[in-house]
Order: C-alpha cells, then sequence, then structure tokens
C-alpha cells in the first residue's frame, strides 16, 4: 500500500561538484563554496551552494576568527568535540562580510537561486569569544535565544543578496537543531522555499535511520523538503541498498530526492545500474513502490 502521505510525484535530482547538468534528473544543485575554502564561479542554471562558517583556509591565514569554547576551538583536530569540519566564528564581522559578498556576486549570475549550508554555530558550547560574550550579553537574551537571533539574522542578510530560489541545509537533528546550532526551524521557515535535509553515508545497507529521520523533518518542517543521500558509491551492493532508500523515502511527503555525485558520469552510473538491475525493479513491484518505479522508467527512455 502506498503510505497516504505520498500526495504528488517525486522528483530525482543531483548534487554536484560539477557544473554539469545530467539527463534524468531534475533540480541541479552545484556546490561553488567548499567547507576547505575553496569558491568557485557561479553554476548558471542551477541551484548554487555555498558552505558559510566552514572555512578552513580563511581559518588557517586568520586563526583569530575560529570559533572558540571553553573547551577551545571548533576545529576537527580538537578532540574534545565530534567536528566534521572547521568552524569560523559566526558574529565576526570581516569573515561575514566576505561571505556575503560571494553570496552577493553568485546570485548576480543567471542561477536557479542559492542554498546557504553550515550557516550555524559549531554545537551547543560555542562561540564565547570576546565578541560574542559581549553581544550575548548586550542582547538580554538566555543564550539559546542569542544565538537562534543571531543565526536567523544572518539569513535574513543573506535572503536580501539571492535572487531567485532561496534554501538553506539542515544539520540533521529534528531536535536539538536550536539549542546545539542556534537553528531556529519555525523562524527559518518564513524566509526558505524549501528545506534540504542531507543525510549522508557510506553505505544504506542500514537504512531505516534514513526513512526516520526524513519522516521526522516532513512532520516539524513548515515548507516543502528535500533529501540528499550520497550516491557516490562503486559497488552493486551499496548502489542496491541506495535505490531501496530511495524508494522507501519516496513514499513519505518528500519533494525530491537529491543524489550526492562526484561527476556526471557518476550519475549516469545510478541510472543504468537501477535500470538494468531486474531484481531490484522485480523487488519494487512486489512490495508496491510505484514512484521509484515510474523515476526508472524514465531513466530507461533515456539510457
Amino acid at each position: 500500500m502506498v503510505c497516504e502521505h505520498q500526495i504528488k510525484t517525486m522528483k530525482i535530482g543531483l548534487v554536484t561538484y560539477t557544473p554539469e547538468k545530467v539527463e534524468g534528473y531534475h533540480l541541479h544543485v552545484y556546490y561553488s563554496k567548499w567547507a576547505d575554502g575553496q569558491a568557485f564561479p557561479a553554476a548558471k542554471d542551477m541551484q548554487n551552494d555555498i558552505t558559510v562558517f566552514c572555512d578552513a583556509k580563511s581559518i588557517r591565514d586568520d586563526p583569530g576568527i575560529v570559533a572558540v569554547s571553553k573547551a577551545g576551538a571548533a576545529l576537527r583536530k580538537n578532540r574534545h568535540f565530534n567536528l566534521p569540519f572547521d568552524y569560523v566564528c559566526p558574529t565576526h564581522p570581516g569573515y561575514r562580510t566576505k561571505v556575503l559578498e560571494y553570496i552577493e556576486t553568485v546570485s548576480k549570475q543567471s542561477i536557479l537561486g542559492v542554498t546557504l549550508n553550515l550557516y550555524h554555530f559549531p554545537d551547543q558550547e560555542f562561540c564565547t569569544c570576546p565578541r560574542c560574550t559581549e553581544l550575548h550579553r548586550k542582547s538580554g537574551l538566555d543564550w539559546t535565544a542569542w544565538r537562534s537571533q543571531t543565526i536567523t539574522k544572518f539569513l535574513e542578510e543573506a535572503k536580501a543578496k539571492v535572487k531567485g530560489t532561496f534554501a538553506v541545509e539542515i544539520y540533521p537533528d529534528p531536535v536539538l537543531a536550536k539549542e546545539r546550532f542556534g537553528i531556529d526551524l519555525d523562524a527559518i521557515s518564513e524566509l526558505v522555499d524549501y528545506f534540504h535535509v542531507p543525510l549522508s553515508s557510506r553505505d544504506y545497507l542500514t537504512n531505516y535511520w534514513v526513512d526516520l529521520l526524513a519522516r521526522d523533518f516532513v512532520a516539524v518542517l513548515k515548507k516543502p523538503v528535500v533529501v540528499e543521500l550520497s550516491a557516490e558509491m562503486p559497488t552493486d551492493e551499496k548502489l542496491d541498498a541506495l535505490l531501496k532508500t530511495v524508494a522507501y523515502i519516496s513514499r513519505h511527503k518528500i519533494e525530491e530526492v537529491l543524489l550526492l555525485v562526484h561527476n556526471s558520469e557518476n550519475a549516469r552510473d545510478v541510472c543504468r545500474f537501477a535500470i538494468q538491475n531486474n531484481a531490484f525493479r522485480d523487488w519494487l513491484k512486489k512490495y508496491d513502490f510505484p514512484e521509484m518505479s515510474r523515476i526508472i522508467e524514465e531513466w530507461a527512455k533515456i539510457y
């Protein structure tokens, strides 16, 4: 039985590191600024994804911009925390100006829109630099309210510079996003066209957690939800698990599933594998996944 939440056709799109569109996919998202600090020209006619407050190069050039806590800096090498990237303090005026100027430059091109990622505090203990401490004191707000207000105000500034679709990625924590990162889901809902939820993994051989989190985000977010899954997977076993995961979340009210790939050929390989995998296509029919079956039939017309 098809889940009652599935009320319209689901789309399949791409997140990619190369500014190339691939036939058979709908939304194309291009990483134009990376967490390591590399920044590239805008990809025309695509959604451009910009990493905001994670910039390893800028921190190496000026260590004074890093976010800090009583247990040290927000760096991957600080083992007091489990941080995936090196984080800039979100209130640093010079860096904020720099990243806002980049957003504005990208937005002046012929693009679909802008998605922002890692635009928030590193975690609950950050940032306790003298500037943040003074800004918090002057605000008269408690710690959680001040940090969430800081992030929401930054997003308001960024949105004012964007022409076209404005979206944000959401750290995959639907419960403690505000307390940990300063992400006020209700306030941000007023600003964005949709939420981009990355549920990344090296493989989806165990995939119930993706189904669980996708369902939770659809329930708590007040704007359309786009889910991103990792697709840079070379083995048949991993591709089979990925596609079955897509099938399961197609039963929820998901606007689109985005597959993160290295390049266009990687994206085409996913299509070819799905078309040629008769066992998988039989599995879809047996357990009634009409949306995924429809998508593969469309791919078969192309590939």
